[in-house]
C-alpha cells in the first residue's frame, strides 16, 4: 500500500506557517515559485505544499517546530544546483529555501575566518574573501548559483581538492537547526578545538537529512600572488601517474590542480566553437596542471623549470605553458567545456565517481568496452580531478529519448564496485544514487547511518527518502510509508 498526501494536514500546516511567519515567508498555491519544484537533476519537478523562505535562524527553527507538530516533512534547499535530486521536494512536503538567508556577517583577519549565512552564493563568499585579501579555495562551475550551505551539506569538492581538501576541511564551525526545531550553535573560529565531539562533521555531507545548516565559520587562506598553468599531452597513462608524482614532489604546496582528459574528451572539445585547444589530437592523455605561488619572479621560473625537467625525463609528448592570466583562463576553458555538453551531445547521463588513481585507466578501458558491448554506438567521455581520484563520465546514445539510464548505470557502478571505488566523489547521493550505495558501503556502515538518522530525526521530518536505501519514513504518523514517485530500486515499502 502507498500513502497519499493528507490534504487537511497540508492545509493546516500551511495555515500555521503563515500565521507564524507571514505570507512573505510562506508561499503556497499559485505563489509557489516553479524553480523550487526540483534541482539540476534529471528527475522531474514535484511541487511542494509550500515554499518557506525564512530570513533568520529563528524563523527556520519556528518552521521546523510547526512542521514537526503537524507531521509534515521538510526538504531543505540551497541554490538548487545539485545533480542527485537531494533538494527535490517530496509529495506532501514543504520546501525550506535558504535563499533569503544571505550575507557575510564577519571577517576576522587575525584568525583568518569568515562567518557567513548559509544561503549566500559561493561566488559572493569568494569575492568577499578576495576583497579582504584572502582566498576561499572552494570553486565550482555553479559558483554564481550554488549556496555555501548547500556546498557544506554535500561536502562539495571542486577543482582544487588536491591542495585544499574538500569543503569539510574549510569549515571550523556551524549553526544547525535540528528536525525538532532546536538550534545548535557552535560558531567555532579556532583550528584547534578538541572539547568533546566535533559535531559539525555530523552535518557536513549529510545532505540535509540530519539538520539544516544556517550559519558557517569558514577558514580563509592566503590569497595567491600568482597562478601558472600548463597543458600537457602524454604518451600513456603510466606517464600521467609519473607526472602526478613528480608534481607533488617538485611543486609541493604550489600544486593546486591536476586534471586529466582522455582522448575522446579532447577530440570532442576540439570541435566545439569558442574552445581554444593548443595541443593536437592523437595522444593517450591530456593533463592540465595549475600551480599557485607567492612570488611571480621566483615561482614562475620554478614552475617552468619543473615542466622542462618532466619533458627531459620523457613523461611529456608535448606541452604548452601559460604566459598570462588569459592563458590560464583559456586552459581552464578546455577543461570546463564539459558544461556545454548538453548542447553538443544532446541528452546524456553524467557520473561523478572516485577510484584509486593507479587503476583509473584500466577502469576507463573496461567501462568503454562494456558500454560499447551493451549499447553499440554509445558516446562515452572521461575526464576529471585525477589528482584526488575523482573521475567524471558523460555517456549517452545519440538520439535516444529517454537514454538507457538503467543499463548505463549498471555498467558504470558495477565496475566501480569491482575496482574498489565510490559511486559519489563530490556530488552526494540524494535520490538518484541511493540504489547503488550498497555497492560501496557495507551493511554495517549503512546500518550505522540509519542509527544516526533515527537518533536525530526519529520521525523522518528532514529530507526523507534521500541518501539511505530501504524503508522511507515520511513524517510523524506515517511510519514506513512511501509514495510511488519516490520508490527506487533497492527500496523496501
Amino acid at each position: 500500500m502507498t500513502a497519499m498526501p493528507d490534504v487537511s494536514r497540508g492545509e493546516a500546516v500551511v495555515a500555521a506557517l503563515v500565521a507564524e511567519l507571514g505570507e512573505k515567508t510562506v508561499l503556497s498555491g499559485a505563489e509557489r515559485p516553479a524553480r523550487n519544484a526540483s534541482d539540476w537533476s534529471t528527475l522531474g519537478p514535484q511541487a511542494p505544499l509550500a515554499v518557506i523562505r525564512p530570513a533568520t535562524t529563528e524563523a527556520v527553527a519556528a518552521a521546523m517546530r510547526i512542521c514537526a507538530r503537524h507531521g509534515v516533512p521538510v526538504v531543505p534547499q540551497g541554490g538548487l544546483t545539485g545533480l542527485c535530486g537531494g533538494a527535490r521536494p517530496l509529495p506532501g512536503s514543504v520546501a525550506l529555501s535558504l535563499e533569503r538567508m544571505t550575507g557575510i556577517e564577519a571577517i576576522d583577519p587575525a584568525s583568518a575566518t569568515m562567518t557567513v549565512r548559509a544561503g549566500t552564493p559561493l561566488q559572493v563568499v569568494q569575492e568577499a574573501a578576495d576583497a579582504a585579501g584572502f582566498l576561499v579555495p572552494l570553486d565550482l562551475g555553479a559558483r554564481g548559483s550554488c549556496a555555501i550551505g548547500g556546498n557544506a551539506s554535500t561536502n562539495a569538492g571542486g577543482n582544487r581538492v588536491i591542495r585544499y581538501g574538500m569543503t569539510r576541511e574549510m569549515i571550523l564551525g556551524l549553526e544547525v537547526v535540528l528536525p525538532d526545531g532546536s538550534v545548535v550553535t557552535n560558531l567555532n573560529r579556532m583550528i584547534k578545538n578538541n572539547a568533546g565531539y566535533d559535531l559539525k562533521h555530523l552535518f557536513i555531507g549529510s545532505e540535509g537529512t540530519l539538520g539544516i545548516i544556517t550559519r558557517l565559520v569558514l577558514r580563509l587562506f592566503p590569497k595567491p600572488a600568482c597562478t601558472f598553468a600548463a597543458l600537457c599531452a602524454l604518451p600513456d597513462y603510466a606517464s600521467v601517474v609519473g607526472l602526478l608524482t613528480a608534481a607533488r614532489r617538485g611543486l609541493g604546496p604550489m600544486l593546486s590542480a591536476f586534471e586529466v582528459m582522455w582522448p575522446d574528451y579532447w577530440e570532442t572539445v576540439s570541435s566545439m566553437p569558442g574552445v581554444r585547444v593548443p595541443l593536437a589530437q592523437g595522444h593517450a592523455a591530456y593533463c592540465l596542471i595549475e600551480a599557485q605561488g607567492t612570488d611571480e619572479a621566483f615561482d614562475g621560473p620554478r614552475f617552468e623549470a619543473w615542466l622542462e625537467a618532466q619533458a627531459e625525463a620523457g613523461l611529456l609528448a608535448d606541452a604548452v605553458l601559460s604566459r598570462s592570466v588569459a592563458d590560464v583562463k583559456a586552459f581552464w576553458g578546455v577543461r570546463d567545456a564539459c558544461s556545454e555538453f548538453p548542447q553538443v551531445l544532446g541528452t546524456h547521463e553524467s557520473f561523478d565517481i572516485g577510484l584509486p588513481v593507479a587503476g583509473m585507466d584500466d577502469y576507463v578501458r573496461a567501462c568503454k568496452a562494456a558500454l560499447g558491448q551493451r549499447l553499440p554506438g554509445i558516446t562515452a567521455l572521461f575526464y576529471g580531478h585525477i589528482g584526488d581520484g575523482n573521475l567524471h563520465i558523460v555517456a549517452g546514445v545519440k538520439g535516444a529519448h529517454p537514454q538507457p539510464k538503467d543499463v548505463i548505470q549498471e555498467v558504470v557502478y558495477g565496475l566501480v564496485r569491482e575496482f574498489g571505488g565510490t559511486v559519489s566523489a563530490e556530488h552526494g547521493i540524494g535520490l538518484t544514487k541511493k540504489p547503488w550505495l550498497g555497492h560501496v558501503r557495507s551493511e554495517a556502515e549503512i546500518a550505522l547511518m540509519r542509527r544516526l538518522k533515527a537518533a536525530l530525526d526519529p520521525d523522518g521530518m528532514l529530507n526523507p527518502g534521500k541518501v539511505l536505501p530501504g524503508k522511507v519514513l515520511l513524517g510523524k504518523d506515517l511510519p514506513g510509508k512511501t509514495l510511488p514517485s519516490e520508490i527506487l530500486p533497492g527500496d523496501a515499502v
